[in-house]
């Protein structure tokens, strides 16, 4: 069978499908009754599993829970039933958890009955000797299992006596002695009880606690006054400058400075990752006859190297939430020696463009990233295709004709052509392929029931759209849900970090593979990164551009990788955020202000000072010291006068801002007033108000002043910045593009997010007026302008006029919430 014919044109006639559905069933009304008794059985059979589930000490509200998810419930069922059959009906709550634990978090039918019968036969009593159970099992896949090695893995028998307790603590106490009566009571005891564990893995916690409070007791006594006041709080040493930790520089997840890396932030879930070869020991990994072959050609392939994906799909600009999964692939890649793909899901060609394609690449090599290869999904199109074939052929997918509505949500109805003949489904499915099914009119659905219940995913479906890179070769596309986890198989990819949206998934991805008979990854789940006041959906963002609320895609406004490159962000400003959030199961949400917090910390480094004028003051220099203008040098970075200077042109008229100036004197007031002066920044002189010179209406367009060296002049309260011979530039103002934090929530924001735009987002000074020391900088070139904050130069600049943007303020804005 050819998989290479051209499938262009127009789709059939829904007439077509005339005929193909299941053949009508007899009985007439009689089938309402007969639905009506067999949802009256589930009802009965639900309440019976309820009533279990409580029995053994869950919540209704968590027994209900558990139930809905079908694999769960059914591995619980199957392990109380075990139970109660042993011990009787009335079960303790102590072995309820027990069993609990062990169903929910060992996930495999095989082991459970060997496991939850030495949880019923009291010898696996406690929490931890459940792990070290579940541990070993997952550990050893193979059968037989050895019980004598399972069991002194498990502890299984061990009885630690008191006395042995006592000694343990007794020998701990006496290593800490010394640092014990000095510190008395604020010495760290839980480091007492973790060495005293260490000793006696077996004991029982509460009771090693115990004596360690009774030994430390009799050897400090009671707690006096002193032992009840707070311990005072060290004073932060402050590194020396050349101490200082520096913003991380990362090249394929390889930080080249001193700041701490990706991997040194990792907490929680990713500190659990299997080792390459070892998948078979994550939790809910399904292990089959072929899994250990399988992984041995797996481990001759890779040679043992961790090796991660990142994903994108090209119908969109790349977020701030995708800096986060780009740390994580290439950075936790890297750290441990490994390679990480550049994978465009490109599967779905209605929307996919050519310029995402670019921008995506371009982002992931501006955060420092350099991937192993650059592959694509349709890279697999042939193979995946020949894998759709054989799950048909092995009964595990079928060809439906149910509509894109009947099928949405979580719970449709089942297919009524889900048990049709596989030679029926091979033929239906070459059609598909061949173009003889209209969009909508047949897909191709697998045979499984996911995690969150969900049955029969879809695998490909038809969509007469060509391809960016295989033409109209193909009018059937694989989905995600068929094609993510067989890449990743294809790739020998060791760990698939994803998203906490797609735990969902992790079903389907490991039921896939295992019905090819086809290497496994891991599925590793985390939280996503979300930011306030600001949305990230490409549908919402395009909305934006639509309506004009934004520019496009790179607006400084959004928060998309590429605006945040046009405003200014630098990318280890970014990737230091991503590494702070570190990488965790919950979802983190976080204020814009923490991120720019962050970039403060990288431009305090990398930005050269420059002097500019926002709204300008016409200053003039009655008495000024020199018949032409004079050269002043300026640190690029005043702390650190070793990198260097730049000459700015001072002569007798110059300019300042217009709030630098007033014309009544205010308590607090230091800057420039009429009997108060100022000094210059960076030039060495004072200037002092002589005459104020006002338009028409009264406001004041210039002063004239006289000027003084600052050695002989009294010292000023302020000194001030100022311009001479300026550049005139526009310099673009931002603020949050959204009035409130959630701009999605409906509760928060009624009438829709593009009802929350802040009017105030964006404010142009067309006029600005900037030393011209900046003149020679090029896109993207980053300053900060003294007393004003950090700027960038924006790619609208061209020659004659330059364009800034305000990255961020000096300073976090107190105002903002």
């Amino acid at each position: 069978m050819s998989i290479g014919s051209n499938c262009a044109g127009h789709p059939p006639s829904p007439l077509r499908l005339a005929g193909r559905g299941p053949a009508p069933r007899a009985g007439g009304g009689g089938d309402s009754s007969m639905a009506a008794a067999v949802g009256a059985m589930a009802a009965e059979e639900a309440e019976e599993v309820l009533r279990l589930f409580t029995g053994i000490g869950l919540s209704e509200a968590k027994a209900r829970e558990t139930m809905r998810n079908g694999a769960l419930s059914a591995l619980l069922r199957q392990a109380v039933l075990q139970a109660r059959s042993a011990l009787g009906p009335a079960l303790d709550k102590g072995t309820g958890t027990l069993l609990y634990n062990a169903a929910a978090r060992l996930r495999d039918p095989k082991h459970l009955g060997f496991v939850v019968g030495y949880i019923v036969r009291r010898e696996i009593l406690t929490d931890l000797q459940l792990s070290a159970a579940l541990e070993y099992v997952r550990s050893h896949p193979l059968e037989p299992l050895d019980a004598a090695d399972f069991e002194r893995a498990c502890g299984v028998g061990v009885c630690v006596t008191p006395e042995q307790i006592e000694e343990a603590v007794e020998a701990v106490i006496g290593e800490h002695r010394a640092e014990l009566l000095a510190e008395r009571y604020r010495f760290n005891m839980g480091l007492l009880m973790g060495e005293a564990r260490s000793r006696l893995r077996w004991a029982d916690g509460k009771t090693i606690k115990n004596e360690v409070d009774l030994q430390v007791l009799h050897l400090l006594g009671p707690k006096t006054e002193a032992d009840l006041e707070k311990k005072p709080k060290a004073a932060k040493a402050r590194p020396a400058p050349a101490e200082k930790q520096k913003a991380a520089v990362v090249e394929n997840g390889e930080v080249c400075t001193e700041t701490r890396t990706l991997l040194e932030q990792l907490r929680g879930e990713a500190l659990k990752f299997h080792r390459p070869g070892e998948n078979y020991k994550t939790e809910g990994y399904v292990v089959t006859p072929n899994t250990m072959a399988l992984l041995k050609q797996h481990l001759a392939i890779t040679g043992g190297q961790v090796r991660t994906r990142f994903p994108p799909e090209p119908n969109g600009i790349l977020h701030i939430g995708h800096a986060k999964a780009i740390n994580f692939n290439f950075g936790y890649a890297k750290a441990n020696g490994g390679v990480c793909f550049l994978r465009y899901d490109d599967t779905n060609p209605e929307k996919e463009e050519e310029k995402y394609f670019t921008a995506i690449r371009e982002m992931v090599e501006w955060l420092g990233y350099q991937p192993y290869a650059v592959t694509h999904a349709s890279d697999y199109f042939d193979q995946l295709y020949t894998w759709a074939l054989e799950l048909i052929r092995r009964g595990q997918a079928y060809v439906c004709h149910q509509k894109v509505e009947e099928i949405k949500g979580h719970n449709p109805p089942p297919s009524p052509w889900r048990d049709r003949p596989v030679e029926e489904s091979l033929l239906l499915f070459e059609d598909m392929r061949k173009g003889k099914f209209g969009e909508g009119e047949a897909t191709l659905r697998m045979k499984l029931v996911m995690e969150d219940g969900k049955m029969d995913p879809v695998a490909y479906r038809v969509k007469f759209t060509p391809h960016h890179r295989t033409g109209d070769k193909w009018c059937i596309y694989p989905t995600y849900d068929y094609t993510h986890c067989l890449c990743d198989s294809i790739e020998h990819i060791t760990h698939s970090l994803c998203t906490k949206e797609f735990q969902a998934r992790r079903s389907s991805y490991f039921w896939l593979c295992n019905a090819l008979d086809v290497y496994c990854p891991v599925q590793w789940e985390y939280g996503r990164l979300n930011l306030l006041y600001t949305v990230v959906s490409k549908r919402k963002i395009i909305r934006l551009v639509e309506t004009g609320a934004v520019r496009d895609w790179d607006d400084p406004r959004l928060f998309t990788l590429t605006a945040l490159r046009r405003r200014g962000f630098p990318p280890e400003a970014i990737n230091n955020f991503c590494a702070r959030v570190g990488v965790t199961v919950a979802q983190a949400t976080m204020e814009p202000h923490l991120l720019e917090a962050c970039v403060r910390e990288v431009l305090n480094e990398q930005a050269p000072r420059a002097m500019a004028v926002l709204e300008p003051l016409k200053v003039t220099i009655t008495n000024f010291p020199a018949p032409k203008a004079l050269e002043v040098l300026v640190p690029n970075f005043p702390s650190d006068e070793s990198r260097g200077f730049h000459k700015v042109p001072f002569q007798s008229t110059i300019y300042i801002e217009e709030t630098d100036f007033r014309e009544e004197l205010d308590k607090g007031y230091k800057r420039l007033a009429p009997g108060q002066p100022v000094g210059l920044r960076h030039a060495g002189y004072v200037i002092a108000v002589q005459n104020v010179i006002k338009d028409a209406s009264g406001r004041v367009i210039e002063l004239e002043v006289t000027c003084t060296k600052s050695d002989v002049a009294e010292k000023p309260k302020a000194f001030i910045h100022w311009v001479s011979e300026p550049l005139v530039c526009e310099v673009r103002l931002y603020e949050r593009l959204f009035l409130h934090k959630n701009p999605e929530d409906p509760s928060e924001v009624p009438g829709g997010f593009l009802s929350d735009l802040n009017p105030d987002s964006m404010r142009v000074v067309h006029n600005a007026l900037i030393d011209s020391s900046v003149l020679s900088a090029r896109h993207f070139d980053k300053f900060q302008f003294e007393r004003l904050g950090y700027f960038s130069v924006d790619p609208d600049s061209k020659e004659g006029k330059m364009v800034f943007n305000r990255t961020v303020t000096l300073k976090e804005d107190p105002g903002k919430a």
